[in-house]
């Protein structure tokens, strides 16, 4: 069933589907696993370039090299930007940390307080993917198997993935946007047969 909620098209799997993610279990791999680097908008673009020499102390040293040698981003087979890849493989933004877990190296400058500017969006909001469509943007619940360890922690906390998601989607679409979200999660939840 999908819910229109302003200008968005939203999936009801956000609101019955249960997903937190376990680092500790996965180590990041959403950053090294894929076909393409994150989904970037225009404005993330200018922002990463930006902003590099704050970001560069907290990226491994191949993926500053990678990212002078190729910028930023490159164009995926949809002609959209996203971030670049070292080799093809792990996004060049991650490092490891002492556990080996990967991390985002815009996500620590900005914790840090090095930059103004979280993450790309697109990763912040993941599992949930936004579609812009003609006139609304359709938001949908994504299945990526090496996230199983996240739905099962979910399912444990009984957290579903708006709630799990609650920062983004107000970074992404406002306080409103997500007062919406959660009275029509109500009322999902007062009628699971809907």
């Amino acid at each position: 069933m999908i819910i229109e909620i302003q200008d968005k098209l939203v999936s009801d799997e956000i609101f019955k589907k249960e997903f937190v993610c376990n680092l500790g279990a996965c180590k990041g791999a959403c950053c090294v696993e894929g076909d393409d680097g994150a989904p970037l908008e225009l404005e993330e673009v200018d922002l990463l370039e930006e902003n590099l020499d704050a970001i560069k102390p907290y990226m491994s040293e191949i993926g500053y090299e990678t990212v002078m040698k190729n910028g930023v981003f490159y164009m995926d087979q949809g002609n959209e930007p996203v971030t670049t890849l070292v080799k093809g493989g792990e996004c060049a933004f991650v490092f490891r940390d002492d556990q080996g877990i990967t991390k985002c190296s815009v996500e620590a400058a900005y914790r840090d307080g090095k930059i103004e500017f979280n993450k790309p969006i697109s990763c912040h909001l993941y599992p949930i993917r936004a579609h812009k469509l003609r006139s609304f943007t359709a938001l949908n619940y994504d299945r990526w198997p090496i996230c199983k360890d996240a739905c099962t922690l979910g399912e444990e906390l009984g957290v579903p993935v708006y709630k799990f998601l609650k920062e983004p989607l107000i970074r992404a679409y406002g306080v409103p946007f997500y007062q919406e979200l959660e009275l029509a999660a109500k009322e999902i939840e007062q009628n699971p047969d809907l």
